[in-house]
């Protein structure tokens, strides 16, 4: 598997279609309802992706980065579940943009995304939404989102938009190193962070030249496969992460399969400098029985997982 590049197991790299969420024109039925703007209470402007791990390896500390998927429940829920995972001591916070062929994803990330799309969860109501809640959190939010979105409303167009709304990074599992160029050239001229993604089978010189063109930080995948929780990390893990730190001064950061307080202590004793929790995260709010109840199962969640960095 590779996502970055084009020896991806999972992924079937192709020019991509004109396929973006296949969703219905009507008015979206999104309730916001909840949002509160709170311009006059904002918090001190987040800062980047980079300067968070820098400010984090002078403490000697690592990032904790969850994944949620926008639209799952509602996006009112979403809204929430940013300012609580905000409030649990988030570093950086991974929000899923839904999508209709979601290849780098597992059961539980897909499900999400499917039922997100059937309320008419859409870009331009997930970027109502950030409007609202970015400036009521602290850390720094990354966009994960498959290419076809970013082409279908233009790539200087849609990094504009997010560096509005005050998003700082950008992932994009299923663009290859060498078709990242515009990515990157846009990203950079929107002062967003383009996180690049190596895998367990990347060649040598090919991460080598992925973690030189990543920014912010280098996405580390620690399986082969999809994403969803494992019971164990590979223990391949630990000479990747050697690997990638003999290549560059980078921090990486592991994800795909990181569900367990247990996880987090084994992956930041083999070094790595963040950890990011996904489809956990996701199954707790999508599959709760009520959004309450699933914001404060995500909070506990989430408080048990910072504590294992500590």
């Amino acid at each position: 598997m590779d996502i970055a590049l084009k020896t991806t197991s999972f992924l079937q790299l192709k020019k991509p279609q004109n396929r973006f969420l296949h969703l219905p024109t009507q008015k979206s039925n999104v309730s916001t309802k909840s949002f509160t703007p709170m311009a006059s209470l904002a918090l001190a402007p987040t800062v980047g992706l980079s300067e968070i791990f820098i400010n984090l390896k002078k403490q000697g500390k690592v990032a904790f980065i969850p994944y949620i998927t926008a639209g799952d429940p509602d996006l009112s829920t979403t809204a929430e579940a940013l300012k609580v995972l905000d409030s649990c001591g988030s570093d950086i916070i991974e929000l899923g943009v839904p999508y209709s062929d979601p290849l780098a994803d597992g059961p539980v990330i897909q499900a999400a995304s499917t039922r997100s799309l059937a309320r008419g969860t859409n870009f331009n109501a997930i970027i109502s939404m950030l409007k609202e809640v970015v400036p009521q959190i602290s850390c720094p939010i990354a966009l994960f989102t498959y290419y076809n979105p970013i082409l279908k409303r233009g790539t200087g167009k849609f990094m504009s938009t997010i560096k509005d709304v005050g998003i700082h990074g950008l992932v994009v599992p299923d663009v290859p190193l060498e078709e990242t160029e515009i990515l990157r050239e846009k990203a950079v001229k929107n002062n967003i962070e383009l996180v690049l993604l190596t895998t367990p089978t990347t060649p040598p010189d090919r991460m080598k030249a992925i973690v030189e063109a990543s920014e912010g930080f280098v996405y580390l995948v620690s399986s082969i496969g999809v994403t969803g929780a494992r019971s164990s990390v590979s223990s391949r893990v630990q000479s990747l992460l050697q690997e990638i730190k003999e290549a560059t001064t980078k921090p990486v950061a592991v994800g795909f399969g990181i569900s367990k307080p247990e996880h987090v202590k084994q992956v930041v004793g083999w070094g790595a400098d963040g950890v990011i929790v996904g489809s956990a995260m996701v199954k707790l709010l999508g599959e709760a029985k009520s959004p309450e109840e699933g914001l404060k199962e995500l909070e506990t969640f989430a408080k048990s997982l910072k504590a294992a960095l500590v």
